[in-house]
């Protein structure tokens, strides 16, 4: 069966080291100044709270935006409430602030390799999906978790007898294959499936 390393599904080309085209995965965003001493509150989009801890290097940036910039987290913590960190330089509540709102990535290349039938969301976002006919169904255009599973969200486009979003569980039953390198996922859904949403 398929399965989904839980991680965010912004992705963007960034040049961040020698020239050299990396794709940037968002992991979390700094969601608030914690407490005094310039930490700062995190939201991860791991698999678990403690997720980004292993990445001691993270990029800050906007969203859209086309400039990242390294920074190396001096300390981290989880607490009840999730993840908090330490960024260098940053010493009171009000220098915290100033980091609210912005994306904390890594380079794709820094993330361990997946075996077998794990892929990261970051991914399966842009791969074509067609159903057992061979019709096409539309492009992954995000991903999201349900609780119970994870869902495929299919933009239909021009080259689909779709025009619609698509939902598409990621669950056994209904994904048949994953082809990274032909960038196409096969899935047991029928067309008419697609009118009735």
């Amino acid at each position: 069966m398929p399965w989904l390393n839980w991680l965010n599904v912004l992705v963007q080309q960034q040049s961040h080291n020698n020239n050299q085209l990396d794709p940037m995965v968002v992991m979390g965003r700094v969601a608030g100044a914690q407490g005094i001493v310039g930490w700062v509150k995190i939201k991860t989009y791991t698999e678990c709270v403690d997720g980004l801890t292993e990445y001691p290097v993270w990029w800050l940036g906007k969203e859209g935006g086309d400039s990242w910039r390294k920074i190396t987290i001096e300390d981290f913590a989880v607490q009840s409430k999730g993840l908090i960190a330490k960024i260098p330089d940053c010493n009171n509540r009000t220098a915290a602030e100033q980091y609210v709102g912005l994306l904390v990535a890594v380079p794709r290349s820094n993330l361990p390799q997946q075996e077998g039938d794990a892929y990261y969301w970051s991914d399966l976002i842009g791969l074509a999906v067609i159903n057992l006919s061979g019709e096409r169904l539309g492009t992954v255009s995000n991903l999201m978790d349900t609780g119970a599973n994870q869902v495929l969200c299919v933009q239909g486009d021009h080259l689909a007898k779709n025009n619609k979003e698509l939902l598409i569980p990621f669950i056994a039953s209904a994904i048949q294959r994953v082809d990274l390198t032909k960038k196409l996922i096969s899935v047991d859904w029928a067309i008419d499936w697609v009118a009735k949403c």
